[in-house]
């Protein structure tokens, strides 16, 4: 028995020791992504509008001075909002929130709704819905799921009610902001949050307007699955069903709505849940035998019409495992787990192709490592945790000695996935300000977190939280686009202890969440028994 025992204490004692190698080793991921993401920062606000501080779309010779709010302001300006805060809480206190009032000074057209900026002829444009849409769903929504309710959360709020005020669209169901699914799917996935996270009726009864519109009449209009385009006066659409960017939009919008109906027991969750079975079956019924997506499809045959794959497959998965989670239909989990398992068939994928280039774009790279991190964080299958590490390469060396990677908005993206990879590196934990000097790497052992900490003296760091819950209000943690996955969270009344060698420090969640001082060392977090 004594000897059993030792052996149990030695082994526990390897596992610990690789656990800890492991997460220098994530560290050192951790470093390099957030260096990449400093450089790419710094390289784009160099070209910054010296009035406004907005930035142009395209850089680089021959290219025109403009800003649009969706394409710089929905892929770039958010996501150098994040790097900001992460690198810098100097420039995010102060460049950042300069641009901030800037834009809200030189485009807004109507009300809150913005508008194109030509930067050298100082023009504005018409108030642009497609904008307002796609600046807070691929930007704004995204800087509120991990900082909550900053100066950009209301602009978020104000714009979306300013804009939902003038939809122009006019169907039975009432206003919509446009009759394609890029469009309404862009607006439905942020009023579903901002309905949770305000509790202003308004915003939930624009969601169900979407929903119902879809739902009672396209869907069934369309073969069981959204078109691209929808004509709602006479009731016909294009036939086609796209399943990359411009197009899935309104999928992952629907799925989020029925988990958000399904919650509180309603009779649309009822109504709603066949109808979505049968979207998200047809959807994996058109797919190859890995389970890939394929860009468009003829929504009567399924037949693809553009072959290419979509990079954006992770988040049609993410709204088959949300609808997984709500209905606790196996199938569905099963399908996501197949086409992880199959990502290393797809290492060096060309996901957007170009002809310079055998790689492709280093935007496909960025979309499909998110798809990945995003279904990952639920279902962590060894394959495509391998497959995400290999990728991530392959992206980041994509980059320039200048710092920039293709001189256009979309390397916004770039910035975005290195964040993802890193929180997934650190389990969320991050210095409250990291510089060149500092490596932070985790590793989670059952309920304990394993912390690698460098750096030439001790460092304030901040541990995660159940932002699902705190920020979001929702009731669970679904998969959602633009989502940071949460990996390890404290709660906040609970007590944790935190070790290093004979160093011993009990904490309150809420503290690790505000920040605690450490020295560099190797650290154990553990919650302690209530």
């Amino acid at each position: 028995m004594f000897r059993l025992a030792l052996l149990g204490i030695a082994l526990a004692l390897a596992v610990r020791a690789a656990g800890f190698e492991e997460a220098r080793e994530n560290a050192n991921k951790v470093h390099q992504s957030l260096t990449a993401m400093e450089r790419l920062m710094q390289a784009w606000l160099r070209h910054a509008d010296e009035r406004t501080l907005l930035l142009p779309d395209r850089v680089g010779p021959n290219q025109p001075r403009l800003y649009t709010p969706h394409n710089s302001g929905a892929d770039l300006y958010p996501y150098l909002i994040l790097t900001a805060h992460l690198t810098s809480r100097a420039l995010y206190e102060g460049r950042m929130m300069d641009m901030l009032r800037n834009e809200v000074r030189f485009t807004n057209a109507e009300g809150s709704i913005p508008a194109n900026l030509d930067l050298g002829k100082r023009e504005l444009g018409s108030p642009s819905m497609f904008g307002a849409g796609e600046y807070a769903k691929d930007g704004l929504l995204s800087v509120t799921e991990y900082l909550g309710r900053t100066p950009w959360f209301y602009r978020m709020v104000d714009m979306i009610a300013d804009a939902m005020d003038r939809a122009p669209v006019v169907t039975r169901h009432g206003k919509l902001p446009a009759s394609d699914a890029e469009l309404n799917g862009d607006y439905l996935q942020s009023l579903v949050r901002l309905a949770t996270m305000t509790g202003d009726r308004r915003f939930l009864d624009w969601a169900r307007r979407i929903g119902d519109a879809y739902i009672d009449e396209v869907l069934p209009g369309n073969h069981g699955v959204p078109s691209s385009k929808w004509d709602f006066a006479t009731h016909k659409g294009d036939g086609m069903l796209r399943l990359r960017d411009h197009g899935n939009e309104t999928v992952v919008g629907l799925v989020l709505l029925y988990a958000l109906e399904n919650h509180h027991g309603t009779e649309r969750a009822k109504r709603y849940r066949p109808v979505l079975a049968g979207m998200l079956d047809r959807i994996l019924q058109s797919a190859n035998q890995d389970g890939m997506l394929y860009n468009q499809l003829d929504a009567a045959t399924l037949k693809p019409v553009n072959t290419g794959l979509s990079d954006n497959w992770g988040y049609v998965y993410g709204a088959v495992y949300t609808f997984y989670q709500c209905t606790g239909e196996t199938k569905y989990r099963d399908a996501v787990r197949h086409v992880l398992k199959n990502l290393p068939k797809y290492r060096n994928w060309a996901w957007e192709p170009r002809k310079d280039s055998k790689l492709g774009s280093f935007d496909g790279y960025a979309d499909s490592i998110e798809s990945a991190l995003y279904l990952v964080n639920r279902e962590p299958v060894p394959e495509a945790l391998a497959w995400i590490d290999s990728e991530m390469q392959v992206m980041l060396a994509m980059q320039r000695p200048d710092g920039l990677v293709e001189d256009w908005y979309g390397e916004g993206n770039f910035n975005r996935t290195a964040m993802l990879y890193a929180l997934m590196k650190s389990q969320g934990v991050r210095p409250q300000e990291w510089n060149p000097g500092i490596r932070l790497g985790a590793v989670r052992q059952s309920n304990n977190l394993l912390l690698s900490l460098t750096a030439p003296s001790p460092v304030k760091v901040q541990f995660d939280y159940a932002r699902h819950r705190r920020i979001l209000n929702f009731d669970r943690n679904y998969v959602r686009l633009n989502e940071f996955p949460e990996w390890f969270t404290v709660e906040e009344n609970t007590l944790y202890q935190l070790t290093s060698g004979k160093q011993q420090q009990v904490y309150l969640g809420s503290q690790l969440i505000a920040g605690v001082t450490l020295p560099p060392g190797e650290w154990t977090l553990s919650p302690l028994p209530r």
